[in-house]
């Protein structure tokens, strides 16, 4: 790269430091109050940003605006205006007034939104988000906004995260208040997600109709090698590899977002990139841009990179781990064991109410990850299992046991442990990150979601993260905020919380099989799949719990639902078809055609030499059975597909997909990977998994 990365980095982004320069003194200090307090924005300082912004994206080669928002199909969406006009002469001109800045009008009818919006009710509208910097892609200038139905219902995945953003500062800085920090103004969450994804050779991709219809490999033996050396995890990057991942760290610094690591993934083709953590919503967009990067810079190199959880069976999936933490204004990361009783008393209230949290709402932090694709992960030896559990460390874990048991926790000082009475040990980072088994572990500062699928939006597991953290926090402010003696209930709240919610604490192997026991034992939830899990979220105590933070009202609940399990239906639906058609076109007539040679080849042989051909006679006889298996597999398949479609109620239609069409794909990719390991190479009908696993030389 000829650019020093402090060169190029946010030079697409109209981000502060420009809109000093642009604008007059009095509009930036407007707008940046405006953004800080949350106010609506003037049209006079609209006016002024949005021709400083307009001014600024064509000197850097912009032709047109977009109002850049996240439905919940979960991509992101955008509709392209230019910025041409005419003046009342017909002379062309270039404009964009503040009132375009600010709002839009898409039609929202076209977008998911789970009985929201009418066709004939198609009125939606975007706001700007002025929290996100505007940034330049592909010659627009994409202005971040959140949309919104004509009635005020979010229609998005932004709209909630900065309501729960906002519920969670809230009830931060009252617990902040009662330990003195009044000079907190402002707590927001932080994060940073590890994106991990597949890269295959284009040209291999494009002979598969699995990956481009539905992202993933529906049929496909083991290649002789997979994931067993252990040999690609941290190895050395392929050169067509690297300067893919040059060309995209230079396109994402260009916009603002700080990715940092890169390296090679544990399954052969796999590969991760990750960020310096950042405010949620801005990281959200900024993994929005990733993902969408990701995928367009790899087609420039003659790649396809493949975003799904699961798109190669036998070796490890893709997820997302969601790195959660909070901080303050004044630069405090509320999740640090701090160096003073009074820090680490402030500590252990955070860090007991994540920990309720976790446990009060096992339901809503499943549901938070729950797709089809992510389906494949959990629970499968290769991800955390699909039971909420939180790893704390040995060292924490001891700590809190002392707490609980008010007896001398294992220091030089051997004296019972008081709240707030003692400095904690700090915690070095490595010891706190052993179990990579868990679902939501404490990392040192912060704690690793590693349920979130790789392709999903971090928005939904982060809003639900806020909320029920919010929660917690609520309660326990209420509580102490009415305490006549602060030190004493503070200890009683950390104690007690200790207690009631220790089942879920666990540092141990969550893959290995005893764990599903001894955590029905503990009254611990596991929702296997997305069916299972979904419904959860409109239970009554759920939909309360969002309302009492004016995350979601009663009906943006239930949109939310319905679309989640439409979605499964929609996805197990093409899957199931792309597998018939595949069968139907493909293997089974690849696979005649081949039967049929060695029939020829074997009678040939036995009537010029009267030869055995104990080789075409075993391998005809074993593909004539797995070719009639397939065959019979594919018409039943054909048929529980007929019978799902048939299925009027998406939630039925859901558990019916799960119970009857997923068994029925197993049984016909079962004989047609056993006849893809019999059938030559040059006959079968699409690449294998040694050609996508090991093509990218």
């Amino acid at each position: 790269m000829e650019k020093k990365i402090t060169d190029i980095f946010g030079t697409l982004v109209f981000d502060e430091e420009v809109m000093e320069e642009r604008l007059a003194k009095d509009t930036f200090r407007e707008l940046q109050k405006t953004i800080k307090e949350g106010k609506s924005l003037n049209i006079k300082i609209a006016n002024a940003v949005a021709n400083a912004m307009k001014d600024w994206a064509v000197e850097h080669g912009a032709t047109h605006y977009t109002h850049w928002f996240q439905p919940m199909t979960g991509v992101t969406a955008e509709k392209h205006d230019g910025f041409i006009g005419t003046n009342k002469n017909g002379k062309v001109i270039l404009e964009f007034s503040g009132k375009e800045l600010i709002k839009g009008e898409p039609d929202a009818s076209s977008f998911p939104n789970g009985g929201l919006r009418a066709t004939f009710e198609a009125r939606g509208y975007t706001a700007w988000d002025p929290t996100s910097y505007a940034f330049i892609k592909n010659g627009v200038l994409c202005i971040p906004t959140a949309f919104c139905s004509y009635s005020g219902h979010a229609l998005d995945k932004k709209t909630p995260l900065l309501r729960s953003m906002q519920a969670i500062n809230k009830q931060a800085l009252r617990i902040l208040k009662l330990f003195g920090n009044e000079n907190v103004k402002n707590v927001k969450t932080t994060v940073g997600p590890e994106q991990e994804y597949f890269l295959v050779d284009k040209k291999y991709y494009e002979q598969r109709k699995d990956l481009i219809y539905t992202g993933r490999t529906l049929f496909g033996a083991p290649s002789p090698k997979g994931q067993e050396m252990e040999d690609h995890y941290f190895g050395t990057i392929k050169s067509r590899v690297q300067e893919f991942m040059n060309d995209l760290n230079e396109e994402l610094w260009k916009l603002g977002v700080l990715v940092k690591t890169e390296h090679n993934e544990v399954a052969p083709a796999q590969h991760e990139l990750a960020p310096i953590f950042s405010t949620t919503n801005i990281a959200t967009d900024h993994n929005q841009l990733t993902m969408e990067l990701i995928q367009r810079i790899a087609k420039k190199h003659g790649l396809v990179a493949l975003l799904h959880e699961k798109p190669f069976d036998g070796i490890n999936g893709s997820g997302k781990h969601n790195n959660w933490s909070l901080s303050t204004d004044t630069g405090v990361n509320l999740l640090e064991p701090g160096d003073t009783p009074h820090e680490n008393a402030q500590f252990l209230l955070f860090l007991c109410a994540v920990i309720k949290a976790a446990d009060e709402h096992q339901d809503l932090l499943r549901l938070s990850v729950a797709t089809a694709g992510n389906d494949h992960r959990l629970g499968a030896n290769e991800a955390p299992p699909a039971i909420i559990s939180v790893f704390l460390g040995d060292e924490l874990a001891e700590i809190l046991k002392a707490i609980e048991e008010d007896r001398p926790y294992d220091s030089k000082e051997k004296e019972v442990m008081k709240i707030g009475a003692h400095v904690l040990p700090k915690f070095p980072k490595d010891t706190t990150d052993r179990n990579r088994t868990s679902p939501f572990a404490f990392t040192g500062n912060k704690f690793e979601f590693r349920m979130p699928g790789s392709s999903s939006s971090i928005a939904g597991c982060n809003i639900v993260l806020n909320t029920v953290i919010a929660d917690e926090l609520k309660e326990f402010a209420d509580i102490l905020e009415k305490a006549p003696d602060f030190s004493s209930a503070l200890h009683a709240l950390i104690q007690g919380t200790i207690k009631e919610h220790k089942r879920i604490i666990f540092n141990g192997n969550g893959y290995d099989d005893s764990w599903v026991e001894e955590a029905k034992k503990r009254g611990l939830l596991n929702l296997r799949t997305t069916p299972d899990a979904l419904p959860y979220f409109i239970k009554e105590n759920n939909i309360e719990l969002f309302k009492r933070h004016k995350v979601f009202d009663e009906e943006e609940v239930h949109s939310r639902y319905e679309i989640m399990m439409e979605e499964y239906v929609k996805i197990l639906h093409i899957e199931a078809l792309t597998m018939v058609n595949m069968a139907q076109k493909e293997i089974l007539p690849a696979v005649s055609q081949y039967s049929y040679d060695l029939a020829q080849t074997c009678a040939m042989k036995t009537e010029v030499a009267k030869l055995e051909n104990v080789y075409e006679k075993e391998t005809l006889k074993d593909v004539s059975t797995l070719l009639d298996k397939a065959f019979k597999a594919t018409k039943h398949l054909d048929k529980v597909l007929k019978e799902a479609e048939a299925i009027e109620d998406f939630e039925k239609a859901a558990f019916y997909y799960r119970d009857e069409v997923i068994p029925a794909m197993s049984a016909l990719r079962t004989p047609c990977d056993e006849l893809e390991t019999l059938t030559a190479e040059n006959v079968w009908p699409f690449p294998t998994y040694g050609k996508l696993l090991f093509g990218i030389l």
